[in-house]
């Protein structure tokens, strides 16, 4: 098991405990661990849309031998009707983990407060540890050692990149990070980067950033809830798009989160094109996260 209760983000578990869930989750991926978590339930709280991350937690839970309860904003009263604190005592109880997919952070802290059982961020507006798990797992898989890497986020500072970077710090990454100077990665991030490992290098040339990466990552510019900045990021974003422009100077692999907006951040032809991991990316939330509740709930 995992010294940390909860994954409210991905320094909640050490180095050596991130080193040890992508292991467990090459493994389960393989065939060759084939822990089972019969009778287990995973309570699902949903405020926020998702494809990859209900239908990846859902089928992970059944290929464990366990399963997965999805609560969207309509089936309970998130924070409304009842305390967060309240909800979290009782799925606390029926459960055996709960993962949240939230707008809030501090809405997933006080979640994790006051719950007895494991609480997984599946996503909130500040960080994404989950997608940094299949991320790191998918680099390893197609790149190379750690301390051989060379990766770039190109775009926006959001919360996937702000997760990123912490996931880099502790697995020894080389990472260089271009955003426009207005939607960098938060200060805080970059003195926790500091702490667990290393800062990124930061720059605002996505040209820079590209020149010597072996894998290259960006998201979308406009995330939920922002539609109303959209003309103005657009503006902001223009020449961080990747394309075989940007690109020609490189052999780097792709990563892209998904969602994408094609012929926004990333081009049709670079994300389906031969240097992308995307698809793969995608498919190893599901490897990533049975490792992570293995590790979590196995006694």
């Amino acid at each position: 098991m995992l010294e940390t209760t909860h994954f409210t983000d991905i320094d909640d578990i050490s180095a050596s405990e991130l080193d040890r869930v992508l292991t467990r989750a090459a493994d389960i991926k393989s065939g060759d661990d084939e822990t089972q978590l019969t009778r287990a339930t995973l309570a699902m709280l949903f405020e926020k849309p998702s494809t990859r991350t209900r239908v990846s937690f859902e089928t992970g839970m059944t290929e464990l031998g366990g399963h997965a309860l999805f609560l969207g904003p309509e089936d309970i009263q998130l924070g409304h009707g009842e305390p967060l604190s309240d909800t979290a005592r009782v799925l606390g109880r029926y459960g055996d983990a709960i993962m949240v997919r939230l707008f809030d952070h501090e809405d997933l802290l006080e979640i994790a407060e006051h719950s007895d059982a494991p609480v997984i961020n599946g996503l909130t507006d500040d960080a994404h540890p989950c997608q940094t798990l299949a991320d790191l797992l998918t680099i390893r898989e197609h790149v190379g050692d750690f301390d051989e890497v060379q990766a770039a986020w190109v775009g926006d500072g959001n919360n996937v990149g702000q997760s990123f970077v912490l996931g880099c710090a502790m697995a020894g990454i080389d990472l260089t990070v271009a955003t426009p100077p207005a939607y960098g990665v938060d200060d805080d991030v970059l003195e926790k980067a500091a702490e667990l490992g290393s800062t990124p290098t930061i720059t605002t040339d996505p040209e820079e950033a590209v020149a010597d990466a072996d894998v290259v990552y960006t998201d979308v510019w406009i995330s939920m809830g922002q539609e109303d900045q959209r003309h103005e990021k657009l503006q902001a974003f223009e020449g961080f798009q990747l394309n075989e422009d940007l690109l020609s100077s490189t052999d780097a692999k792709v990563m892209h989160c998904l969602p994408a907006h094609r012929g926004e951040e990333i081009t049709g032809d670079v994300l389906e094109g031969e240097r992308s991991l995307v698809w793969d990316q995608a498919e190893n939330r599901l490897h990533a996260q049975k490792g992570l509740i293995v590790e979590l709930l196995e006694e």
